[in-house]
């Protein structure tokens, strides 16, 4: 099993995704742990002067002009945790949790948060073990960081909550201090600074933008695939696909999304390049096509800069920067997520999009007039139904869509008595994010349902890239022979999408 290394600088998603699935472990680089026992040197040196110092020995937020006593520094990081630990609705999925501490984590480690190497140490051994405190997933304002969700992995570190714990393939739901236990651990006693810098960063955000970002990677090549097989099920043409219309507004996402689909057209014998095609010209849904997902590569790929730039970042306040043997410990606003935010209500509004016109092509599949054969596709008109219900159901995934598409930053409460008066919400923004690109894979699952019952109907020789997807469909999805029950079907080829088995098979 590969070992990462944690150092603040240099983790990629991928990196993350491993070890939050347990493929992967990970330890702290000596170069963090010296810049971290520097910058906690500093912290000590400011609670022996008697400084008084916002997140070391101040309440914090409205409270923030509140002087601790120093005998007390210790029971504030605990108080802080175990009140902000108030977050309620569903759970996290225990791997996202364990991504969540990975970003943690990684963000401490750039050594100017005041944290002892010591409190990293304990959260990659948690995620090393996979142990996975119990997070409610509705807390966090996306401001001041994710407090309330990061509150309940800090709790757990303290060895009070619970955690889910990995064994034999299960997750099995254990006290944090029983779980620390068996795997070795000890719980920790979080000194000053140390409590805030934990739960003061966007390591939520973080880990659900992140996990969709890699759906998105994904699906955005799924949009295509399907967009191919279609096409052939229409008898399309591969005009608009022509390298000389992209190059004629070279926009870098529309260029990869032509190329992939006439890739997958070659050497077919059913749709056609040729001049004079006899519909003159395809709907919007097929000749506009590239202008669809390119847009969503492009956004996939700003958002997968920034979004590497934040996992390798300090987010917590104050920071800690020290120049030999001077120090200054600044307040600021790196926890505020707006830019997560952002990008997760574009990514909402892509999903619709690629699940909108994927829809609209499933209604030409469906039309004798376009693909020429009988209605619905169905086996026997109007005796059966055929696939008629699954346009249905990608016009309801849809209309779910686009209540998920209304933007999550344009809602603001200001809170802690105004000192906190501008939130990104990007904790629910990024969270619905994930959940628009769940909906989306089962439209686009929905769409190949329909192009491979179709091209089952076609004598001609598909494209190369398209007879593979069909081949494959065909391995979770079996003709239609008569109506049928489709939901696990259907449900099934939407999982192996999104989890990248249909990626696989052109490496």
């Amino acid at each position: 099993m590969v070992d990462i290394l944690i150092d603040g600088c240099s983790l990629t998603l991928e990196q993350a995704m491993s070890l939050a699935s347990g493929q992967s472990t990970a330890s702290l680089s000596i170069e963090s742990r010296e810049k971290m026992c520097e910058s906690r040197a500093a912290v000590e040196d400011i609670v022996r002067s008697g400084d008084t110092v916002y997140g070391i020995n101040t309440g914090f937020g409205a409270m923030s002009s509140v002087r601790i006593q120093d005998d007390e520094i210790e029971a504030l990081q605990a108080n802080l945790v175990r009140s902000h630990a108030c977050g309620v609705g569903e759970r996290m999925e225990p791997e996202h949790v364990l991504l969540m501490m990975v970003f943690r984590a990684n963000s401490i480690a750039k050594g100017i948060s005041g944290s002892r190497p010591e409190v990293v140490d304990l959260i990659l051994s948690m995620v090393n073990s996979r142990i996975s405190p119990e997070v409610p997933r509705i807390g966090s304002l996306g401001a001041s960081g994710d407090l309330a969700p990061l509150s309940h992995m800090a709790l757990s570190m303290m060895g009070e909550g619970k955690c889910s714990v990995y064994e034999n393939g299960l997750w099995e739901s254990r006290d944090s201090m029983d779980a620390l236990s068996d795997a070795g651990l000890e719980p920790i006693k979080l000194l000053a600074k140390e409590g805030l810098s934990l739960i003061n960063g966007t390591s939520q955000m973080c880990a659900f933008l992140a996990v969709t970002v890699l759906n998105m990677e994904t699906l955005a090549f799924a949009a295509d695939a399907s967009l191919a097989c279609s096409l052939e099920a229409i008898r399309g043409s591969q005009k608009p696909f022509d390298p000389r219309i992209q190059a004629s507004r070279p926009q870098f996402g529309q260029a990869v999304s032509a190329a992939r689909i006439l890739e997958l057209l070659s050497d077919s014998e059913i749709s056609t390049s040729d001049g004079d095609y006899d519909r003159v010209q395809d709907a919007y849904c097929f000749r506009g096509a590239p202008q669809v997902p390119g847009p969503v590569i492009d956004l996939l790929r700003a958002t997968r800069r920034m979004l590497e730039i934040e996992i390798n970042s300090a987010t917590d306040n104050p920071l800690v920067f020290v120049e030999g043997d001077d120090a200054e410990i600044i307040s600021g606003g790196n926890f505020h997520g707006q830019n997560l935010a952002l990008a997760s209500d574009a990514i909402a509004i892509a999903c619709h999009e690629l699940a909108a016109i994927s829809e609209r092509r499933i209604n030409q599949l469906l039309d004798p007039k376009w693909s020429g054969q009988k209605a619905f596709l169905a086996t026997k008109e109007g005796l059966e139904s055929g696939l008629m219900i699954i346009q249905y159901v990608a016009a309801s995934i849809i209309s779910e869509l686009h209540l998920l598409a209304n933007p999550a930053t344009t809602s603001n409460t200001p809170v802690s008595m105004g000192k906190e008066d501008h939130a990104s919400m990007g904790s629910t923004g990024c969270h619905r994010a994930l959940r628009s690109t769940m909906l989306l894979s089962q439209a686009i699952a929905n769409e190949m349902v329909c192009s491979s019952e179709a091209l089952d109907g076609i004598d001609e020789k598909a494209g190369e890239g398209v007879s593979k997807i069909h081949k494959w469909v065909r391995t979770i999805v079996s003709p239609l022979d008569g109506d049928r029950t489709m939901t696990d079907e259907c449900e099934a080829l939407s999982r192996a999408i999104v989890g990248g088995h249909l990626s696989s098979l052109f490496g």
